[in-house]
């Protein structure tokens, strides 16, 4: 690596403005709208990159300490007894400091939660979904290299490309070397000359994509499922993290989840339960008759088997369970009253009285079914 000093052409004393005055001139010279050469753009970005080192302050001083090796503990420190100790404990070592290991800037990408309204009838066989997940992905000018087409990161002239930067402390028991990221490069080892001027440097970028998912029946409210690898892509091209949907089952109108059984309430007429009847009714899956006996009860249960929820884990559906309500009639006209004054002659009820209670059904059940 070019020393800074001489790629500008300046003294290592040189004042600011005389290193912002050789930048200048070079800078004219080289620049690719004036010279157009495949090795005036390589001195240029020489020239650049020594001008942002030189410029700071902070830079300057940490880039004229590393060429100084009597300020890192060269031949002119002592090491030995106690401090041998210390420097194993805080990464340095006598005959030579060990440098750190730089770190990636490839990363992996932060997981995504989305969340995914579903009906009761979604959740009875499962259904498919094309879900737009807002998230970052990998940007596609620069593949995730985080550089300008055509340009690659460069050693840090500061941490020579450890990620590193070690100083020596003394104190009573000897010289004392540590390790901190370096602050040029933030511990990467590289610097990036020319970002993506797409990502500015992230080698990714936010975008509106489309997963498509199979949502499995059985599912409930609350539950998450998790699809490896489809979250959001890490910096600079790292690994996608994953994505979760948080399922949210809107309640149905007619239809209640008791487990993998579904339930329903079916109002039958006075006459109906008398009499005895059969009904077709709508189920979440297609049409269904039911058989509903002679004297059927408020409260009576009439099972359909196999018309419920697949369950999550399985293949054997649940029930669809029917809870009876017998609707008494609140209006009469005199001939129907007459009829029923005559039946009632004829049947001889008992008189109403109070009897064991028995816990009705219909607490489980929720909504009403009309045929």
């Amino acid at each position: 690596m070019a020393d800074h000093y001489e790629v500008l052409g300046v003294a290592r004393d040189a004042s600011p403005e005389e290193i912002k005055k050789a930048y200048r001139r070079l800078a004219r010279q080289l620049h690719p709208d004036v010279n157009p050469g495949e090795d005036a753009s390589e001195q240029f970005k020489l020239v650049t990159h020594a001008y942002d080192v030189l410029s700071d302050p902070d830079q300057r001083q940490r880039y004229d300490m590393g060429g100084d090796a009597s300020a890192f503990g060269g031949a002119g420190a002592g090491f030995g007894g106690f401090s041998d100790i210390f420097e194993s404990f805080f990464g340095g070592g006598g005959g030579g400091t060990r440098a750190g290991r730089p770190r990636s800037r490839r990363e992996r990408g932060q997981d995504a939660l989305v969340r995914v309204d579903l009906d009761l009838g979604d959740v009875v066989f499962g259904v498919h979904r094309d879900i737009e997940v807002d998230t970052a992905v990998l940007c596609e000018t620069c593949q995730g290299s985080c550089c300008q087409p055509g340009t690659q990161p460069v050693t840090c002239d500061i941490c020579h490309g450890s990620g590193q930067i070690q100083r020596t402390v003394r104190s009573l028991l000897g010289n004392v070397v540590t390790s901190q990221p370096c602050t040029t490069c933030q511990g990467y080892g590289t610097t990036i000359p020319y970002p993506c001027s797409t990502c500015q440097g992230q080698g990714r970028v936010r975008a509106r994509r489309t997963v498509s998912i199979d949502i499995p029946a059985g599912v409930e409210t609350g539950l998450r499922l998790q699809l490896p690898g489809s979250g959001e892509v890490g910096p600079a091209g790292g690994p996608n993290g994953d994505l979760y949907l948080e399922v949210t089952v809107a309640p149905h109108d007619v239809f209640s989840r008791d487990g993998d059984d579904l339930l329903a309430t079916l109002e039958v007429s006075m006459i109906d339960a008398i009499l005895g009847t059969s009904v077709t009714i709508d189920s979440l899956d297609g049409s269904v008759d039911l058989d509903i006996r002679s004297g059927v009860q408020s409260g009576d249960e009439l099972t359909i088997r196999g018309r419920g929820i697949t369950p999550l884990r399985g293949d054997q559906r649940g029930d669809l369970r029917v809870g009876v309500q017998v609707v008494t009639p609140s209006h009469l006209d005199p001939k129907a009253r007459a009829l029923v004054q005559e039946l009632a002659k004829r049947m001889r009820p008992a008189p109403p009285h109070l009897a064991e209670f028995h816990p009705g059904l219909f607490s489980k059940l929720r909504g009403k079914f009309k045929r």
